[in-house]
């Protein structure tokens, strides 16, 4: 069956995101999405000014160097790209991670917001994940971006018979509200394609 997209709204919705199995495993990729890439998490213009302003609300949760890097460079910065993002530590980390005591980085943000300190759960690139969003002129491409350190949660989706767009239910919610979500979750249910596309 060749892939085909889907025009919701003002979005793109690529195949793969209704297709494709998916569930973090945390015990073995340790978060491993937090460290790896070139660049820190994309940004919007809002995001960054809004963790500037909740930074003092979060510093006891990340690490000494991720606050040496904050001081020198700031909450967020321009990357290769052109693109705003978080800025990074030595090790390529986002600066605002910590270490819990399994060994599994994660975010210094979502941990004051889960400790009821800050409303700002954590940027919407990072709660899509490994869903990403390249933002047109007229819409938003939504593609499900595989690369090797999720294995482990493409076979325990796979385990778990659990879509992709059903893992990221919240935070495709928080990004383009339910009544887009019911629109998706209706058309991966349906499959109005599978009878014309060959």
């Amino acid at each position: 069956m060749k892939k085909i997209m889907l025009e919701i709204g003002k979005t793109i919705v690529s195949f793969d995101v209704i297709e494709e199995h998916f569930l973090c495993d945390l015990l073995k990729c340790k978060g491993a999405c937090c460290v790896e890439g070139e660049s820190g998490a994309p940004l919007t213009k809002e995001e960054a000014v809004l963790i500037e302003q909740i930074y003092p609300d979060f510093e006891e949760y990340i690490t000494e160097e991720g606050k040496q890097v904050v001081a020198q460079k700031g909450t967020s910065v321009i990357d290769s790209d052109g693109d705003l993002v978080t800025p990074l530590m030595s090790n390529e980390a986002c600066a605002f991670v910590y270490t819990d005591d399994q060994g599994i980085i994660k975010c210094g943000i979502e941990k004051a917001f889960l400790e009821g300190k800050v409303d700002f759960r954590k940027p919407v690139s990072c709660h899509l994940f490994p869903i990403r969003i390249t933002e047109y002129k007229r819409f938003d491409a939504l593609n499900y971006q595989e690369i090797d350190i999720c294995k482990p949660g493409r076979q325990c989706g796979i385990g778990q018979k659990l879509p992709l767009y059903q893992f990221l239910k919240e935070p495709l919610i928080r990004k383009y509200g339910k009544a887009w979500y019911e629109q998706l979750s209706f058309a991966a249910e349906q499959r109005p394609w599978e009878e014309r596309v060959r």
